[in-house]
């Protein structure tokens, strides 16, 4: 097998789970092959130069076998070598993602969650505030 087409590649590879969704990516342009946008049927040889994007994600790996069939990952990972840079730039992005903040604490308004409940009920939340028409 000389030549394999890029979406069959992708799922053997273990890009995405389906071919459908290779198929997908692939013709929304997340998927470039020597740097060009390429459609599903494009043909991939030993020593082409893959980029992925997967969400925040980019990859990019050299094509060193092909397989027309999906099997476990460690042969799977046999299909391609990611590029140092790609690596590193991977790492630094899960890296940034790790110790950035929680995007949840920025917000300081909106509806009590139950640890801001129970504080106000300790600070007499009810006693001060209440909507009775006998106070």
């Amino acid at each position: 097998m000389e030549t394999l087409r890029i979406d069959k590649w992708l799922w053997a590879a273990r890009f995405y789970k389906t071919r459908s969704l290779a198929v997908e990516e692939i013709t929304r342009g997340r998927v470039l092959v020597n740097e060009q946008a390429v459609k599903p049927a494009r043909e991939v040889r030993p020593g082409d130069l893959v980029t992925v994007r997967q969400g925040a994600v980019v990859r990019i790996v050299v094509v060193k076998g092909l397989s027309g069939q999906r099997g476990p990952a460690p042969v799977a990972q046999q299909l391609y070598e990611e590029t140092e840079a790609s690596r590193l730039a991977r790492e630094a992005v899960a890296e940034q993602r790790r110790l950035a903040a929680e995007p949840a604490l920025s917000i300081e308004q909106g509806r009590p969650t139950k640890r801001d409940r129970r504080q106000m009920d300790k600070a007499g939340w009810n006693e001060r505030w209440s909507a009775s028409a006998d106070s």
